[in-house]
């Protein structure tokens, strides 16, 4: 990973700090997929029904809703390198933990523990890229971190469906140890001890947090909900939905008149940051939604397993893969508002046959589209928010990335909602192969309006970015040492 990133014309520092947040990044969002593959299994063996077992990824994605917005406050007041590290710490013990679980009240528990470290683990590592980094290479940083962001939905069910046929569901928890233990060796030696040039984060804005991070979880409650009882009308979804809209539209309320609020919003002042967070927020959606659909359809129409549900988006998770590098080369070169429109175009081209599909279509042209699907992804959601961090001041990056992704987080949870929401719905009364195939292709048309929708903001960063040269930001390695 050091010699990949050193060739991509970033000094052994900033190579050494990419390959540990990647290390990271891979433990914290692969285990938020593969979990989910479990479920059924933590039911039989937890004696649970599965709307009491959801609670293990709910309680989970709740607990990152709840620290994510700490993100820039705990970064500035205490360091990156040190809030890197408890955050892998308290990741690795709580997924011990989760494996000697013992009920599904005490697995619940430490997910709730594991999720508070995992929120913060790739928000941080992605303030000591940018920052050590500079403007000048964040587009090859970001494309690197992005690679596990990508992959982790596609590899993420297959891994799961491997351990959970081959051995105990413990196990998807206990393999975290050693991915954090290497980890934590690796941080502890080769992160530098750095502190920001503005180590002046001030008191924690206390009033924000208990406006956000509530809103916040309460909104990611109410859309797993709306998922699970497809739909807004029953009271366990609407009650918490309008509830965590009311908090966060106080927060915003409280942040504009804050001196330091806990996420600045305004940020979005910026155009350049207020299109790159627009168009994350929308690609979200569309990504992590169809992320969700597309196995479901292997699995629903097809009739394949778990374990080859996953296999079968190998493809595309190669395309992210083999785009990643290059799109970041060009970001840096050419700016990260074309490289995203570019990929948007891609995106959306490559889904249109996925709403065409028909049960009898065959694996390899599925497997062609998707490729070409993953290198529009791999072209999208990174470059978008390296454009972002191009126009930040050095002391702006780390509550800027808390607030990417807070925007990427909520994007994603309501684009999982709605695209479960439209298939369950298309899938009511659905009674042949063709009439299931269909159901699913007009899921895709949502994805794809979403896509086509992001390429709006997306047009204004090409126009905003073309005018903000590089060089008159912060270069990079402008902090000090503690």
């Amino acid at each position: 990973m050091r010699r990949h990133v050193a060739n991509m014309g970033l000094d052994r520092n900033v190579a050494a700090i990419a390959a540990v947040v990647v290390i990271g990044a891979i433990m914290s969002i692969l285990d938020t997929t593969i979990v989910n593959i479990a479920l059924r299994t933590l039911s039989r063996d937890l004696h649970a029904s599965l709307d009491s077992v959801q609670w293990v990824a709910t309680g989970y994605l709740l607990s990152l809703a709840l620290v994510i917005p700490l993100t820039g406050w705990a970064s500035e007041r205490f360091g990156a390198r040190r809030v890197w590290l408890v955050s892998v710490a308290l990741f690795t013990a709580g997924s011990v933990l989760c494996g000697f679980a013992w009920s599904l009240g005490s697995l619940v528990f430490f997910r709730v523990l594991q999720g508070a470290g995992g929120g913060m683990i790739m928000p941080v590592g992605m303030i000591m890229l940018a920052q050590a980094a500079g403007p000048q290479r964040v587009g090859r940083l970001m494309s690197i971190v992005g690679v596990p962001m990508i992959l982790a939905p596609v590899i993420g069910p297959a891994l799961g469906g491997v351990i959970v046929d081959n051995a105990s569901w413990r196990w998807i928890f206990f393999v975290n140890l050693p991915i954090g233990l290497i980890g934590l060796a690796m941080g502890w030696r080769l992160l530098p001890r750095l502190r920001e040039a503005a180590h002046t984060a001030g008191r924690l804005d206390w009033l924000g947090l208990v406006l956000l991070s509530p809103g916040l979880a309460a909104l990611v409650f109410a859309l797993a909900e709306v998922s699970t009882h497809g739909g807004v009308t029953s009271p366990v979804a609407w009650v918490p939905l309008v509830g965590g809209i009311g908090l966060i539209a106080a927060f915003v309320w409280h942040a504009l008149r804050s001196e330091r609020p806990l996420i600045d919003v305004r940020l979005f002042k910026e155009r350049a940051f207020s299109a790159a967070a627009s168009t994350t927020f929308l690609v979200a959606m569309a990504l992590f939604g169809s992320l969700i659909v597309l196995p479901l359809f292997f699995q629903v129409a097809r009739g394949e397993t778990a374990l080859t549900a996953g296999l079968l988006q190998a493809p595309q998770g190669l395309g992210v893969a083999l785009a990643m590098p290059f799109t970041g080369v060009m970001t840096d070169r050419v700016g990260g508002g074309k490289v995203t429109l570019f990929g948007l175009i891609v995106l959306s081209v490559a889904t249109i046959p996925l709403a065409l599909m028909e049960p009898g279509t065959s694996l390899w042209t599925i497997g062609g589209v998707l490729f070409v699907r993953g290198l529009g992804v791999g072209a999208t959601m990174m470059p978008a928010m390296a454009a972002a961090y191009a126009v930040l001041d050095h002391a702006a990056v780390p509550r800027a990335t808390s607030a990417l992704n807070v925007i990427q987080r909520v994007g994603g949870s309501i684009g999982t909602a709605l695209l479960a929401v439209v298939l369950q719905h298309q899938l009511v009364g659905a009674r042949t192969p063709t009439q299931v195939a269909q159901g699913f292709g007009h899921t895709f048309w949502w994805a794809i309006g979403l896509t086509v929708l992001a390429a709006l903001p997306a047009l204004v960063l090409v126009r905003v970015t073309a005018r903000v040269p590089a060089q008159s930001r912060v270069p990079a390695g402008a902090m000090a040492v503690e």
